[in-house]
């Protein structure tokens, strides 16, 4: 235990960090960090980020990339039944479900800023795969005599049935 006063004690480590290096360093790295939380926290509000942690599927469509995919989900047979998220999201735990939404977010944020994006929009392997397990969630005990699993040329649910969700 040290004899010095408690204000001393506490203000040793912080003021030693602090002596480490040049002031204009410390304002430096505050202004990058500043920066960089204000230009996040306006793209994040001028892109209605919030909206993306919802289930509304006009969520979608703040990107204007994603209209033909939205246009389309509206005329199709699972408007009814399923929004983007019932497709486009893993259904075993919220932890997954919110962890592919933050990939998403970021590609598709980077995408938005820096214009490099493939149109029409491309689906990714990893949403891919998202997708095929949310084909199974739903229609899982109806394909599970046809999944083809057994077959010479295994495949998946959106080798043939690509436009499903997505009427053209």
């Amino acid at each position: 235990m040290s004899n010095a006063p408690p204000g001393e004690r506490a203000g040793r480590p912080l003021a030693r960090l602090f002596s480490a290096f040049p002031l204009w360093i410390w304002l430096a790295l505050a202004g990058l960090f500043g920066g960089a939380a204000g230009l996040g926290g306006f793209t994040f509000a001028y892109a209605q980020g919030f909206s993306y942690l919802s289930n509304d599927p006009q969520a979608c469509v703040n990107c204007h990339i994603m209209r033909d995919q939205y246009d389309a989900w509206n005329r199709g047979s699972h408007k009814a039944v399923a929004v983007c998220n019932d497709c486009h999201t893993p259904h075993n735990n919220i932890i997954s479900k919110y962890a592919v939404k933050g990939i998403n977010g970021f590609r598709h944020s980077y995408a938005f800023t820096t214009g490099d994006f493939h149109e029409p929009i491309q689906i990714t392997a990893m949403n891919r795969d998202v997708t095929e397990h949310a084909c199974l969630y739903c229609h899982g005990n109806f394909v599970a005599d046809i999944a083809h699993a057994d077959s010479e040329n295994p495949t998946d649910c959106l080798t043939c049935h690509e436009g499903v969700g997505h009427d053209h």
